[in-house]
C-alpha cells in the first residue's frame, strides 16, 4: 500500500519556503536557512524575505562536497541565535524532547518528517502483546526512533557508529524523561553479524541506513553494495509474531519501490506492509519528498 505522509502533530517546526536547492525552517522560536538539493523548484518568497526571516544561514564551503551527501560549510549566526536549543514534539502520551545545534554539516540533530515514523513506532510498540518489547535502532543518529520507542514502553538498544552522536542522542533521551536505553558505538553490520551468532531476537527492527558511511574502525558502508547483507541479517533478528520493522532511505536514487522490494524479498510473509514518502508541506501548498520509506508489522488480531 502506497502512502505518502506529511506529519501532522508538529507545533514547534514547519518548512516556511523552499526552492533553488535550499529551504527556509522554523525549530521552535528560531528560523534557518540552509541547502536542500530536492528542492529543484523556485522559491516563492523573494530572497529578501529568506535573508531578513532566517535568524542563521548555511553557507557551503566551495570544494567540499562529499559522497556522504553531507554539506560541508558554515552557519552564519545573526545576532541572539544560539548554537544550541530545545524543541518539543507530542503525540498521545509521547512527549520528546530534542536538543538542536549548528552543525558543520548543515544539520540540526532533527529530521522533521520522521516524526510520521515516530508515531508509527510508538502506536506500534503499545500493540505489541509483548512485555517490554525489544527493539533495534540502526544507524540511529541522534535517537528520535528509540525515544519514541522507548517512550512505548520497549527495551531499546541504539547502535550508531560516532561516539558523539550517541552522547547527543543520551541528552535527547534524558531531556524526554527517559532512561535505560542500551548505547552501542559500533558499525551496524558488525553488531547485526553478532547479534545473529548469538541467536538474538527483537521484536522491532529500525533502519535508517545512509547512502555512505564509515564505522568506528573505518568500515566502509556503502548502501548499494551492503543493504542485502543487513536485509538478510535483520530477516534472522526479527520476531516472526508480534514484530514490526522499518526501512527508511534517504539515497536520492532510491524510490519507495526498491524499499517496498527489499522488504517483500527478506521478509515475504510480513501480515501487513506499506511504502512510500516522507513529505513535509510548505505554506504556499508545495510539498518536499524527503525520504522513502516501507514498513512491516506482524500482529496477530
Amino acid at each position: 500500500m502506497l502512502l505518502l505522509l506529511e506529519p501532522q502533530h508538529w507545533t514547534d517546526y514547519e518548512l516556511i519556503d523552499s526552492g533553488d536547492y535550499e529551504k527556509l525552517e522554523r525549530f521552535g522560536k528560531y528560523i534557518l536557512s540552509r541547502p536542500e538539493p530536492q528542492a529543484v523548484w523556485q522559491k516563492t518568497l523573494p530572497e529578501s524575505e529568506w535573508q531578513s526571516m532566517a535568524s542563521a544561514s548555511f553557507k557551503r564551503e566551495k570544494g567540499k562536497s562529499s559522497q556522504d551527501g553531507n554539506e560541508r560549510g558554515e552557519w552564519v549566526q545573526k545576532k541572539g541565535m544560539p548554537d544550541q536549543w530545545f524543541i518539543e514534539y507530542k503525540y498521545k502520551e509521547m512527549h520528546l524532547k530534542f536538543r538542536l545545534g549548528l552543525t558543520s554539516f548543515k544539520h540540526v540533530g532533527i529530521f522533521p518528517e520522521q516524526a510520521e515514523n515516530w508515531n508509527f513506532i510508538y502506536d506500534t510498540v503499545k500493540s505489541l502483546k509483548v512485555n517490554e518489547p525489544k527493539v533495534l535502532n540502526l544507524f540511529a543518529y541522534t535517537g528520535g526512533a528509540s525515544i519514541a520507542a522507548k517512550s512505548g514502553g520497549a527495551d531499546v538498544t541504539h547502535v550508531d557508529s560516532v561516539k558523539q552522536v550517541i552522547s547527543w542522542s543520551r541528552e535527547n533521551m534524558e531531556a524526554s524523561s527517559l532512561d535505560n536505553i542500551r548505547w552501542i558505538v559500533e558499525d551496524a553490520l558488525k553488531f547485526c553479524r553478532r547479534e545473529v551468532k548469538r541467536g538474538k531476537k527483537y521484536n522491532g527492527i529500525i533502519l535508517d541506513p545512509p547512502a555512505y558511511g564509515r564505522g568506528p574502525d573505518g568500515e566502509r558502508w556503502i548502501l548499494e553494495d551492503n543493504i542485502a547483507e543487513l536485509m538478510s541479517l535483520c530477516r534472522d533478528l526479527l520476531e516472526t509474531d508480534n514484530s514490526f520493522l522499518i526501512l527508511n532511505l534517504y539515497s536520492m536514487g532510491f524510490s519507495s519501490v526498491i524499499a517496498e522490494n527489499l522488504l517483500k524479498n527478506y521478509f515475504p510473509n510480513a501480515k501487513t506492509m506499506e511504502y512510500g514518502e516522507l513529505l513535509i508541506p510548505e505554506k504556499s501548498g508545495k510539498r518536499l519528498p524527503l525520504s522513502v520509506y516501507a514498513r512491516i508489522k506482524n500482529i496477530r488480531s
